[in-house]
C-alpha cells in the first residue's frame, strides 16, 4: 500500500485527466528500468475508480515482477495479467461495507456489471473469434452484417432465453473491442482472470495470514515458471474448474445482497 500510495500520488505513475484527442478506455504498460504507467480518462465515478484499481492491479505486476526478476524472466502472459489486475478490483469491492445502503447499491452495481463483462461476454467474444477464424479457414468470407448476426447468436446463447436483446445493437459488440478482440484469444484470459482473482482474494479476506504473502510471490514471479504452476503456488488452481464455481457464487452473493439492499427503506 506504501508503494501504491507512492507510485500515484508523488511519482504520477497515472495519467488521469481526459483530453482533447485522447483515446478511448485505459491501460497499463511499463518495462524493466521504469516504474509502471497507467493511462486512464477518470471520471469521479465508481466506474472509473474500478478501472482505476485494474490498471493499478497491472501496474504493481509489472513492478514486483521487473524488481524481482531478471530481464529474460520480467515479462508475462494475459493469462496471469488478468487475474492480477481483476484482483485488485476483488479488493476494492470492500467498499460495500460501507455504511450508506446507497452507496453500497453503487458498488454492487458496478461489480455485477464487471462480472456480466469479464464473466459473460468476453467468453463469448473468445467463441467469435473462434468461429471467424473457422469461417476464414472454410473460405467463406467475413461481412459486417454477417459477423453482427453470429455476435447476436452468441450472446442470445450465452443469456439462455433469460434476456431480451435488440439484436442489432447487442450485435455490433463485436466492434467495440478493437485493442483485444482478434489478438490470440485475449478476451478468453478476463474469464479465468476474475475466476482466479476471486479465488485468491477470498483466501486474503478470510484472514488467512500467509495469503498476502502467497499473492505477493505470484506477482513477483513473472515467467520464471508455467503460469499455472504460478497460480498453485499462490493458491489456487485453473486447471480445475473450482475457481469457476467460486466466481459464480461470489457473483450469486452479490445478488442477494444487492436484492436485500434494493428492498431496504433506507434505499427505497
Amino acid at each position: 500500500m506504501a508503494l501504491l500510495r507512492r507510485g500515484v500520488l508523488e511519482e504520477r505513475w497515472v495519467d488521469r485527466l481526459p483530453n482533447r484527442g485522447r483515446r478511448q478506455g485505459a491501460f497499463s504498460a511499463g518495462v524493466p528500468g521504469t516504474h509502471p504507467f497507467v493511462f486512464i480518462s477518470y471520471q469521479q465515478s465508481i466506474g472509473s475508480l474500478s478501472t482505476l484499481a485494474h490498471e493499478l492491479g497491472h501496474a504493481m505486476h509489472r513492478h514486483y515482477t521487473s524488481s524481482s526478476q531478471p530481464y529474460v524472466y520480467s515479462s508475462y502472459g494475459p493469462f496471469l495479467a488478468e487475474v492480477a489486475s481483476n484482483f485488485h478490483q476483488a479488493m476494492l469491492r470492500l467498499l460495500a461495507t460501507e455504511p450508506r445502503p446507497d452507496f453500497q447499491v453503487a458498488v454492487l452495481e458496478e461489480a455485477m456489471g464487471n462480472f456480466h463483462r469479464y464473466f459473460l461476454v468476453m467468453p463469448t467474444l473468445a467463441r467469435f473469434e473462434l468461429e471467424i477464424h473457422e469461417r476464414v479457414e472454410r473460405g467463406l468470407a467475413l461481412t459486417a452484417e454477417g459477423m453482427s448476426e453470429l455476435m447476436a447468436d452468441l450472446l442470445a446463447e450465452a443469456y439462455n432465453g433469460e434476456v431480451d436483446m435488440d439484436r442489432r445493437r447487442s450485435g455490433i459488440t463485436w466492434a467495440t473491442f478493437s485493442t483485444h478482440l482478434y489478438r490470440n484469444f485475449y478476451p478468453f484470459q478476463y474469464a479465468t482472470g476474475i475466476a482466479g482473482a476471486h479465488a485468491l482474494a477470498e483466501q486474503v479476506l478470510a484472514g488467512d495470514r500467509d495469503a498476502a504473502e502467497r499473492y505477493l510471490g505470484f506477482i513477483s514471479a513473472g515467467s520464471s515458471r508455467y503460469s499455472l504452476e504460478v497460480l498453485r503456488e499462490a493458491g489456487v488452481d485453473l486447471a480445475s474448474r473450482e475457481p469457476v464455481d467460486r466466481a459464480f457464487a461470489v457473483m450469486e452473493g452479490y445478488v442477494e445482497r444487492l436484492e436485500r439492499l434494493l428492498t431496504s427503506p433506507a434505499v427505497v
